[in-house]
């Protein structure tokens, strides 16, 4: 799916919600995993996907949840994503969070992995090895690298925010300082010039509003995959107010908000009024900012 695409996208829907995959097969209510044994994983998510495709515009399977299960996960995710491309009422964005990176050649063939076999829109990958990890996810023509930059748990404070130690050391010297970039605004800053609007997005935690001008002000007009709402507390009106640009330009994850929203066999019910509840929330949002214009 290509920017213009996404565009329109969120414009039909009057939404920019992403429902994450986190299937924790743990958490599968115990009547799905009676009536589906050979697969309770997909069947789990064929309903939430039935429940909540009116409302979302993005799906997002984390591949640890995955990965984990060995051959029989890879298999749900792959019939996951076969249903996903089918959809009488798609289509809709899709997003591998698989946080890849390496040297180039595996890098290309974990590209090849997640957008020629699996399918996905967009895979999350990591900027921390270079261009060269990177560039790869990059040169399939109407897919996307979601570099990550701000993540939303609370360990990010410990590199991500970090400033070059030379302000310190100039300040011990009386030599006043101007403003001095955060590990992760360098990060954006050069990893912006690998690609460009229509293939590079960035992952923004919702958990870090006041960061959120200074990202924008880096990068105005890239698309944002914001995660942090829901569960995890960030605030939906804040950061929208903070990032919408005039095509909109995110896309707010909410993973386990939407998907535990029972346990019961009213899971599919319930997910559905919560991811209606955001989009109505969302749609809101854009009518205030006359969006489409």
């Amino acid at each position: 799916m290509n920017r213009q695409q996404l565009i329109q996208l969120i414009k039909e829907k009057k939404s920019f919600l992403c429902v994450g995959l986190d299937t924790d097969p743990e958490r599968i209510p115990v009547h799905i995993q009676k009536k589906y044994p050979d697969d309770p994983v997909f069947a789990f998510n064929r309903m939430i996907i039935d429940a909540t495709i009116g409302a979302a515009v993005a799906y997002k399977p984390n591949l640890a949840f995955y990965e984990a299960r060995g051959s029989k996960g890879w298999k749900s995710l792959e019939k996951t994503m076969a249903y996903l491309s089918e959809h009488p009422e798609g289509p809709v964005f899709s997003i591998a969070d698989a946080k890849r990176a390496d040297i180039g050649n595996t890098s290309l063939q974990y590209a090849g992995a997640f957008f020629e076999h699996l399918g996905f829109d967009a895979v999350t990958v990591n900027p921390y090895l270079g261009h060269d990890a990177v560039k790869p996810f990059l040169s399939y023509e109407g897919k996307w690298a979601i570099i990550l930059a701000l993540t939303s748990n609370p360990g990010s404070i410990d590199f991500q925010v970090l400033q070059p130690q030379l302000p310190t050391l100039l300040e011990k010297l009386g030599i006043k300082t101007c403003y001095w970039k955060k590990l992760f605004e360098l990060v954006i800053e050069e990893s912006s010039k690998w690609g460009n609007l229509e293939n590079t997005m960035y992952v923004v935690g919702a958990t870090h509003p006041e960061m959120l001008d200074s990202i924008r002000e880096i990068i105005p007009e890239h698309f944002l995959l914001i995660p942090g709402v829901g569960t995890q507390g960030g605030d939906l009106q804040q950061i929208a107010a903070k990032t919408l640009t005039k095509d909109a330009g995110i896309l707010v994850n909410v993973s386990r908000a939407v998907l535990y929203a029972s346990q019961g066999e009213d899971f599919a019910e319930k997910a559905k009024s919560v991811a209606e509840h955001y989009q109505q929330q969302m749609q809101e949002i854009l009518t205030l900012r006359n969006y489409p214009a």
